[in-house]
């Protein structure tokens, strides 16, 4: 751009040439002065009326002033209700797990002594404490237009609440492990599909023909079926017994254990360990014994027991 500035005569014109840069710099030193012109108005004129209290520019900026402090309440309002909403529903899916914490609590077995211990050593009258054992829920805030104080505390009882309720779950989980392991031990499941031949009780001698106790339950089978060890355990004997033929005796733990009598071949070892349903042996007809069949026994402690009532515990 030229600015051509003239006089009386000719040889008093004089030209400038500004470039686009120094127009867009005097633009801006422009809009920077105004800038800081009503920035010193507002500082010595507006906020000198509103603390003065001038007749008509106080009254002015109190309108200003008092309608952002409402925007900025409504806007805080309906955040806090927005967030008292979600405590709510919060609370409430805390009631309904703390309902399914006691149902599970009481499947697995766990004491109620034991709940206590979980419990933190009570600091002050808002210490949370966990629920009575067989009771569900807790205390209920309805927050109803809360404030920031109620709904801190309100989030700060549902941490605590949320971090027992863990320990609660993770020693329910323990348990139910626990309880998981001892039915893998206990000999349920039926060694071998098959008739029962002779079931426990006294009975008469195949060889004597006299009445005498039969400590196990005859399972009818041809010579070569798969034998299956009826729980997981620890194989204790593979040895050769004049009566119970080839003898294999498992270890279940707790004074549990099994014997599978008169089988032709053994599969595992003294030692093995072998879980529920695994191939240990096949059928024979060894040891006294009058044809091929499974002799299956039952001890506890090293009295035989009745084995229907531990494959009744299967279900059918």
């Amino acid at each position: 751009m030229q600015i051509l500035i003239t006089g009386e005569g000719a040889s008093r014109t004089r030209a400038f040439q500004l470039s686009r840069l120094q127009i867009a710099s005097a633009v801006a030193a422009l809009l920077m002065a105004l800038l800081l012109l009503s920035g010193t108005i507002y500082h010595f004129i507006f906020l000198a009326a509103a603390r003065e209290g001038w007749p008509v520019v106080s009254q002015i900026v109190q309108l200003v002033v008092r309608d952002e402090f409402a925007q900025r309440d409504r806007f805080m309002r309906e955040n806090l209700d927005a967030m008292a909403s979600k405590v709510g529903d919060m609370q409430a899916r805390m009631i309904r797990l703390e309902a399914m914490g006691d149902r599970l609590t009481n499947l697995a077995g766990v004491k109620p002594d034991e709940l206590r211990l979980l419990q933190p050593a009570a600091s002050g009258a808002s210490a949370p404490m966990l629920p009575a054992p067989r009771g569900a829920g807790g205390p209920y805030l309805p927050l109803d237009h809360p404030s920031l104080e109620v709904l801190n505390e309100a989030m700060s009882q549902l941490e605590h609440r949320v971090e027992q309720h863990a320990d609660v779950f993770t020693l329910t989980e323990s348990r139910l492990f626990e309880k998981r392991l001892a039915s893998l031990m206990l000999p349920s499941s039926r060694p071998i599909d098959a008739p029962i031949g002779s079931p426990f009780g006294f009975r008469a001698d195949p060889f004597t023909g006299r009445p005498a106790l039969h400590t196990g339950q005859d399972f009818q089978a041809s010579p070569g079926t798969p034998i299956l060890s009826a729980a997981g355990g620890v194989v204790t004997s593979t040895a050769w017994h004049p009566q119970y033929g080839q003898l294999l005796e498992i270890d279940h733990g707790n004074g549990l254990a099994t014997r599978y009598a008169h089988t032709s071949k053994i599969l595992v070892n003294t030692g093995d360990i072998v879980k529920r349903g695994q191939q240990v042996a096949l059928v024979g007809n060894t040891g006294r014994s009058t044809g091929p069949h499974l002799h299956f026994e039952v001890l506890i402690d090293g009295v035989p027991q009745n084995p229907s009532r531990f494959l009744a515990a299967a279900g059918p």
